[in-house]
């Protein structure tokens, strides 16, 4: 049996990658298993990522090599694709809004007619999860 001190908790490594694959779902990067949609709220991810960023703060100088690699590359990764989203968010929401409020107007057939939303459902997206960045330092967030 491997030394203790040398070895990765299962616990700890189950703990790091189920708060890694909620955060995947939340930023709508993986289909949910669940639902077998895409499902978004960077809300939620955004408190995914901090509790990984806490226990990242909290365990310093007490995790093994392997289990520190593996906690800050989850802690990166997401970060990055967490602020990714909001730029994404930032520059589709003004064009998405133009574009709804075009249509909204183009589809009414009458005066009072109500034809629901436009432009909502899950746009598919591939896994980011295995994709690296280059940049030099995680942003807070």
């Amino acid at each position: 049996m491997p030394d203790s001190e040398d070895s990765i908790n299962p616990l700890f490594l189950q703990l790091v990658l189920s708060l890694q694959s909620a955060a995947w779902y939340q930023m709508g990067k993986i289909v949910s298993p669940i639902s077998g949609k895409i499902e978004k709220s960077l809300e939620e991810a955004r408190i995914s990522i901090d509790l990984l960023a806490m226990l990242q703060e909290k365990t310093k100088g007490n995790l093994v090599d392997e289990e520190k690699r593996i906690l800050d590359n989850a802690v990166y990764a997401l970060q990055m694709n967490y602020v990714d989203e909001l730029e994404r968010e930032k520059t589709e929401a003004p064009s998405q809004s133009s574009q709804n409020q075009s249509s909204s107007d183009s589809s009414r057939s009458g005066p009072g007619a109500d034809n629901g939303p436009h432009g909502e459902g899950p746009r598919e997206r591939g896994s980011a999860g295995g994709e690296s960045d280059t940049r030099s330092e995680p942003p807070n967030v």
